[in-house]
């Protein structure tokens, strides 16, 4: 069977997260959402077996970035019968391909979620169409109800971090720590949810605590004294922990520097926490660097809703504890402090004021004395791109400077809404419950 995953117009509701990368490359858990359906039908690598329709935009840097899946090509979607699966559904804990011979669609929460189709109905997908595509398969082929869940804002994945990290663990099978590791460390909690690859650095005066949940530790790791680790957690490739506190539910790496405090936190690679503050309920892109003693809030005062500033308009949560949303290549500087339900865009520089910031920072601004304003050139910002890469043996590509470009211009009105709010003095109001007023 081949796989085919896609992206539908709703993927505009994870921004900032899906601004640089398509939906089933975000992080969920232990795997990016794409790993868990290929997983889950059991559907290896390879050009000949995986292909996606995504935003046509993205697709040069995708390419850069997984040459192996075919990209929007008809062509290939026309040569054999394909599974087509939208890249924000995630299948439930067990699940069993169907056995149901000749074609069908799956649905989720009466949404259609995949289909099992010929090349004459896979070759008509393209990037804008698959919504459509989806419902007129409804109208034709037989339905299967598959359940799952959906990816629907940033908050959702944030939410179901903890129980995918632990139905990663019990997928993968890992389980093992090896006496070196056991001499420098101390376990509190069952051994078999602790997996630590055999060549990870565990420093004297740590502590892992498998009570609450798995926890695994990927090649590479370093994790200095008097760090303290709660399971469920899931540490990628070449991360570093230095004197932290991780509190369950983080997702963290490859390759990402962290100290501190971090709880329920998905922290995508290549980005710093280096030093104290507190980060909580909140999902971070790649390249991303929080300034000393950063923090942000995950609960509002009266613990009311919390609603989150998506293109700049207050979308309700129906949660009390979420925390912030930071696209690729943002940057906080030392003691900013960042309002309950912050989102902030790709290539924003976040300068601290005293006060709470702004909750809404579209990409390519600054936030300056308090308020949003216009960011660094264009230029200045892929030169510090370029360093920031550099320095972890990367290259910011002309590949990715494009497609920089070409956000800078999809953003323009969020950002130009932004600035006109700020010079009309208004502030940012968002809905507070009777009870606060």
């Amino acid at each position: 069977m081949r796989l085919c995953l896609v992206e539908d117009h709703a993927v505009a509701g994870l921004e900032p997260l899906t601004l640089t990368r398509p939906v089933y490359d975000l992080l969920l858990g232990g795997s990016a959402l794409g790993c868990k359906v290929a997983r889950a039908f059991e559907i290896g690598p390879g050009p000949a077996r995986r292909g996606a329709v995504i935003r046509p935009y993205l697709a040069p840097i995708q390419t850069q970035r997984d040459p192996h899946t075919i990209l929007n090509d008809r062509d290939w979607l026309g040569r054999a019968e394909t599974l087509v699966v939208n890249g924000r559904w995630v299948p439930p804990a067990g699940f069993e391909p169907p056995s149901q011979n000749g074609h069908w669609v799956g649905f989720c929460d009466g949404e259609p979620a995949c289909a099992l189709v010929g090349p004459d109905l896979a070759s008509v997908l393209e990037p804008n169409n698959v919504t459509d595509w989806f419902d007129e398969l409804a109208d034709r082929l037989e339905r299967i109800d598959l359940g799952g869940e959906w990816i629907k804002r940033p908050w959702d994945v944030v939410a179901a971090n903890s129980e995918h990290l632990v139905r990663d663990f019990e997928a993968e099978g890992k389980v093992g720590v090896s006496n070196r590791h056991l001499t420098t460390m101390a376990l509190v909690g069952p051994a078999d949810r602790l997996w630590i690859h055999e060549t990870a650095r565990i420093d004297p005066y740590t502590v892992f605590d498998t009570t609450n949940g798995p926890i695994s530790v990927g090649p590479g790791v370093v994790v200095q004294p008097f760090t303290r680790v709660e399971g469920p957690c899931w540490i990628g490739r070449d991360t570093q922990l230095f004197r932290a506190n991780l509190r369950g539910g983080v997702s963290i790496g490859p390759n990402c520097r962290i100290g501190g405090e971090v709880e329920a936190a998905v922290v995508h690679g290549h980005s710093n926490k280096y030093h104290e503050g507190f980060l909580g309920h909140a999902y971070i892109g790649e390249w991303v660097n929080l300034g000393a003693i950063t923090s942000n809030s995950d609960l509002r005062n009266d613990y009311g809703e919390v609603h989150v500033p998506l293109g700049g308009d207050p979308v309700g949560t129906g949660q009390a504890k979420v925390g912030c949303f930071l696209g690729d290549h943002t940057r906080t500087g030392l003691g900013s402090m960042l309002n309950t339900g912050t989102v902030a865009g790709v290539m924003c520089n976040i300068l601290p004021a005293g006060p709470l910031l702004p909750k809404h920072v579209p990409s390519f601004s600054a936030v300056l004395y308090g308020r949003v304003a216009a960011g660094f050139p264009l230029e200045q910002m892929f030169n510090t791109a370029r360093t920031v890469m550099g320095r972890r043996g990367k290259t910011f590509t002309a590949v990715e400077e494009q497609l920089y470009l070409d956000l800078y211009e999809q953003t323009r009105l969020e950002r130009e809404r932004a600035f006109q709010k700020a010079h009309d003095r208004r502030g940012d109001h968002w809905p507070v419950s009777a009870a606060a007023r």
